[in-house]
């Protein structure tokens, strides 16, 4: 069992946030997700964000747009979700903000490691949006950096599938599932459960991350906790 961090950068899929395909938004889903948060803090442990913006677009899908543009649209679809997360988190009575690396004033901060840091301290939830702000990069790398940026103990991948796999187990019943395995393994091996790029960053930062399902119930606080019966480990 993993000792409670005290500190951690939690990803979310944006899919994960959508029960099903057509629809950006679960209600039930985002208060399951704040809740847990709610219940972290009451932990004593400090919860940044990163959602991904896969429920609003997916830009490789479309062949036909200019990479650098459908990265920002991207972009623009996590910031979409940041802010839903703090409504969210805000419904609930914990404080949260917003930062983001491409500049919304009227709606969210600029991005500021040390104002984030300080937020933290203070016992807020921090939202990063926007991604890092170039094209090109991924929010799994957004999340790899920023756990860098406010020195995370750890970093939470909650996806829509429970770990990592060596091929996608909704497409291949003899899909092979890992407890536990190193970033040069992941990297190795060519693994899809993240970008390679953000592996490669946690390595070099000696960042340990766990990936899970967020549905599975108490996920969030089971992970947190060190009560994981079903995820994966790269450390």
């Amino acid at each position: 069992m993993q000792a409670q961090p005290k500190r951690i950068l939690l990803k979310i899929s944006g899919e994960a946030l959508s029960a099903e395909k057509g629809v950006a938004y679960d209600k039930s889903i985002l208060l399951q997700v704040a809740n847990q948060i709610k219940q972290a803090r009451e932990q004593g442990v400090q919860v940044a964000i990163v959602v991904g913006g896969g429920n609003f677009w997916r830009g490789r899908q479309y062949l036909d747009i200019n990479r650098s543009a459908s990265d920002y649209m991207g972009m623009l679809a996590t910031i979409m979700n940041a802010v839903c997360m703090r409504e969210t988190l805000t419904s609930i009575g914990v404080p949260a903000l917003v930062q983001t690396s491409i500049t919304v004033t009227p709606i969210a901060e600029p991005f500021d490691p040390i104002k984030a840091n300080e937020a933290l301290n203070e016992g807020k939830v921090v939202i990063f949006g926007g991604g890092t702000g170039c094209p090109y990069f991924s929010t799994d790398t957004t999340a790899s950096l920023r756990a860098a940026e406010i020195n995370a103990d750890a970093l939470f991948f909650a996806k829509n599938v429970d770990g990592i796999y060596d091929k996608d187990p909704k497409v291949y019943a003899d899909a092979k599932k890992y407890e536990c395995l190193s970033y040069d393994q992941f990297i190795a091996e060519n693994l899809k459960a993240m970008d390679s790029t953000a592996v490669i960053m946690c390595k070099e930062n000696n960042t340990p991350v766990y990936v899970f399902a967020l549905l599975e119930e108490n996920s969030i606080v089971n992970a947190i906790n060190g009560n994981t019966k079903g995820g994966s480990w790269i450390k």
